[in-house]
């Protein structure tokens, strides 16, 4: 499919395009299911222990964890913790590897960085509960959790939602037009303990909600700023965020974990150590493709046991900030 002319340019423009219908029932549909599986297991154990009055079986995809979290917090945390482990990034099961290397959205990518990809580690899945706060997501970019020598490099995230969004369910804002001016300082330990750049301190440029369909994807560079905010609906906002960077920007995709060390030079570093990247298309030596579930899990699951060193950016605590 790939993009038009026209959608390349807005891209470069304003730092992001909503590729609309992008996606079919059948790309998103395993990993819904797969997703689903998660809180049925949860539901189902936690109701044998007590902990629930009910496993909420009748209720479907947007509703079932919200049910879950309504009448115990406590429980609704432990199936978010099943899905969200390792900062969002637990789940590398058949399915998610499934949609990472779909033909649809892999040939839109090539347009923007091209024919050579790796799939950056940072991928995350997001469920967005009814009024949980901690799942509002401050303004950032995603280059502020990047180390900083791969600032000049495009990583492209494609954020996806499993469920329409809107801005009642707390949707994606983004702020067009300034991701060629920069890092903006961020700080940590911002709202639900993510970075954050203070509202003070972002650009002048009028936010722009993007409510968005099922199959719809965002394409944005790693220079965006975005966020999202309180879900005041009665579902839950399932999405997810891929990333993709070309084969000529840092990875530790045929790079042992041990290696990455204190003593370790950062500029020889990935730019987001801490997790597997791995190899979608490489036109020269396809044999370094991970195509299988199996492949895709022992490297997740290699990298997560390593605990490989990531330096960060050094970025200042949003409490100890100077005021302006």
């Amino acid at each position: 499919m790939g993009f038009t002319k026209a959608e390349t340019a807005q891209f470069d423009t304003r730092g992001y395009l909503v590729k609309a219908g992008l996606l079919s029932e059948a790309a998103l549909r395993p990993l819904i299911l797969a997703l689903g599986d998660i809180v049925e297991e949860g539901a189902l154990r936690l109701h044998g222990e007590g902990k629930l009055s009910s496993p909420y079986a009748g209720e479907g995809f947007e509703t079932r964890l919200a049910h879950i979290y309504k009448e115990s917090e406590e429980a609704g945390e432990a199936v978010l913790a099943m899905i969200m482990g390792r900062g969002g990034g637990q789940f590398n099961g058949e399915a998610m590897l499934e949609l990472l290397r779909n033909a649809d959205l892999v040939d839109c990518v090539s347009d923007l960085i091209g024919p050579d990809i790796v799939g950056a580690s940072a991928y995350r899945i997001r469920p967005k509960l009814p009024g949980h706060t901690r799942t509002e997501v401050p303004w950032h970019q995603d280059s502020g959790y990047f180390l900083p020598h791969c600032d000049r490099h495009l990583i492209v995230t494609c954020w996806i939602p499993l469920v329409d969004t809107t801005v009642e369910n707390g949707c994606l804002h983004v702020i067009p037009g300034v991701h060629k001016d920069g890092v903006f300082r961020h700080y940590t330990g911002g709202h639900g303990g993510y970075l954050e750049i203070p509202g003070e301190e972002l650009p002048e440029n009028r936010p722009v909600p993007l409510e968005m369909k099922r199959g719809d994807v965002l394409f944005m560079t790693n220079l965006t700023p975005h966020a999202s905010f309180v879900n005041h609906s009665g579902i839950v906002r399932w999405s997810i965020d891929l990333r993709y960077q070309s084969m000529d920007a840092p990875n530790n995709s045929e790079e042992d974990p041990e290696t990455y060390t204190p003593e370790r030079d950062p500029v020889t570093m990935a730019c987001y150590p801490s997790e597997a990247d791995f190899v979608i298309r490489d036109s020269n030596h396809p044999e370094r493709e991970v195509t299988t579930p199996e492949a895709f899990r022992e490297l997740r699951d290699r990298y997560h046991d390593a605990k490989p060193y990531n330096p960060g950016r050094g970025w200042t605590r949003l409490k100890d900030r100077k005021p302006s």
